[in-house]
């Protein structure tokens, strides 16, 4: 820049209004200014650039070659600029931007889908990130801030978080179809009594392992885990080759797959669905996202 002068968004206005109007009475009306001091912002423009952007003589204004082509890449500067101003307010409002969403498997069954698409309808200009893990996984990246909201089992009160219940889901046993309490209707702890059990570990799905701990010491029997896989579908896979029985939530008991079946459990453990988000978020897009998940809290008994 010459002289300490430096050209800013305000100078190409200054230019685009004379471009258009090839006027400087009109363009000068235009910016709201005088002609004698909008000239000389032309002027200032042009000795600054190096080079003439107009002819003008006492009827005529036109551009030059140089002109022209700096009009074209004012305009298109001026509109990523005005885009950008837009998109700012957007983001701030919570209407544009990105949202990180973290899941448990077997939510993707069940509530994730509907949240998911009426949260898309809602905000179609937030980018949704979709990060599929383990409860325990999603605790300590809410904690972290590496997601802005999850849907997890509830594992109690934890003070930075907000917690919405969105569902409550009740535990099924699934098995072979030839298993010898395939023909039971209705399954309790004691018919369980010495089965081998496939079940998460307590690291992975705490309040999954727990709930299905305290079906069985309710009556007094200690079930007996032979494998521990941290995924679900691993569980139901595992169950499929005969190595044991598990208890899963209801969710994933609607596409097993050929030679499995699910049966209901006596006084089944039941295990609470709820969306969470940190309190002090910074993230405008989540308070659109916990109103959606208020919209369609059920209770699945």
């Amino acid at each position: 820049m010459l002289s300490g002068y430096q050209m800013d968004t305000r100078h190409m206005r200054y230019f685009m209004a004379l471009a258009e109007t090839l006027h400087f009475g009109r363009a000068a009306g235009r910016m709201n200014m005088s002609q004698p001091p909008f000239s000389r912002q032309i002027a200032m423009i042009e000795r600054t650039l190096g080079v003439k952007l107009f002819e003008r003589n006492s009827r005529n204004v036109a551009l030059t070659p140089a002109g022209e082509h700096f009009m074209k890449d004012c305009r298109n500067v001026l509109g990523q600029f005005e885009e950008a101003c837009r998109d700012v307010r957007l983001v701030a409002s919570g209407m544009k931007g990105e949202l990180r969403f973290g899941f448990m498997m077997h939510a993707a069954h069940s509530v994730v889908p509907q949240l998911v698409q009426l949260y898309a309808e809602a905000r179609p200009d937030v980018r949704l990130v979709l990060d599929e893990r383990t409860p325990t996984e999603i605790d300590e990246m809410l904690v972290a801030g590496t997601l802005d909201a999850a849907v997890t089992f509830d594992c109690g009160y934890a003070s930075h978080l907000q917690t919405m219940l969105l569902a409550r889901k009740r535990l099924r046993i699934i098995m072979r179809k030839d298993h010898p309490l395939a023909t039971v209707g209705q399954i309790g702890p004691e018919e369980l009594r010495g089965e081998k059990i496939i079940a998460a570990p307590a690291a992975t799905a705490p309040a999954l392992r727990s709930a299905i701990n305290s079906y069985f010491s309710a009556r007094g029997i200690v079930p007996h885990v032979v494998l521990e896989p941290r995924l679900q579908h691993t569980i139901i896979q595992l169950v499929a080759k005969g190595l044991g029985v598990a208890l899963i939530p209801s969710s994933l008991c609607t596409e097993l797959g050929a030679g499995l079946i699910s049966r209901a459990l006596t006084d089944a453990p039941q295990l609470d669905v709820v969306l969470r988000a940190q309190i002090a978020t910074k993230n405008p897009a989540v308070s659109t996202f916990m109103e959606i998940g208020k919209s369609i809290q059920r209770t699945v008994l």
